[in-house]
């Protein structure tokens, strides 16, 4: 399937955001109209991830460095010629794991793996595109309490703001590659087709390096 016009430039689209926002859904979906592998992130693979939301000084340094290594092997596949077909959309970006990192490790735990990080991190190839989902955390609690995943009920509302003030940190100095900012609260791309093609279509004629889509009334 040819890729639609305008879109031909970006070969790897990664899709960010907190969880919650929607990033795997429009991922599915965006990866099957433009004929592109879908690379997933596997967060059911972690074995420290559950008791991570039951005792998060306890197990965040083993659940992140069981994450980096993991998304460290996906991503570099993308470096591979023949891996993948044209493109790839993906639901996360590699370097969300040192996000999520200074949020969820003590002092001592992140400097052992900002040097693990570092020597990794650097050999990897960066996204053509990426797609910030941004999204209150009432939003973000309704839609995590709607998909019904036993370990994601335990998330508090006050960690869901941090990880908001996170993204929000992050991105407000992200140059790595052109960004699309997106509103979430009013954007339905799995049921509303309507939400979906405005979207392709503003990223069919984005220009960069940093753009908003707001669907809100």
């Amino acid at each position: 399937m040819p890729m639609p016009p305008g879109l031909a430039r970006f070969r790897h689209i990664a899709i960010e955001g907190p969880i919650g926002a929607g990033k795997s859904s429009l991922a599915r979906r965006l990866a099957a109209h433009l004929g592109a592998e879908l690379m997933l992130e596997r967060a059911d693979e972690n074995p420290y991830l559950e008791r991570f939301y039951s005792d998060a000084p306890g197990y965040a340094f083993q659940t992140q460095v069981f994450f980096l290594f993991q998304r460290m092997r996906q991503v570099r596949e993308l470096a591979q010629p023949g891996m993948f077909s044209e493109a790839v959309v993906s639901d996360f970006m590699l370097d969300k794991d040192a996000l999520f990192a200074r949020m969820n490790l003590s002092d001592e735990e992140y400097h052992l793996y900002s040097q693990m990080y570092a020597q990794v991190s650097q050999q990897l190839p960066k996204p053509d595109l990426v797609i910030w989902l941004q999204a209150t955390p009432a939003t973000l609690t309704q839609r995590i309490r709607q998909r019904g995943i036993a370990m994601e009920q335990r998330i508090e509302p006050g960690y869901l703001q941090k990880l908001c003030d996170a993204y929000a940190e992050y991105f407000q100095a992200f140059d790595a590659a052109p960004l699309m900012v997106v509103n979430s609260e009013h954007f339905n791309p799995v049921e509303r087709t309507e939400d979906f093609q405005a979207l392709v279509d503003a990223l069919a004629a984005f220009e960069g390096p940093r753009e908003v889509f707001d669907l809100s009334p």
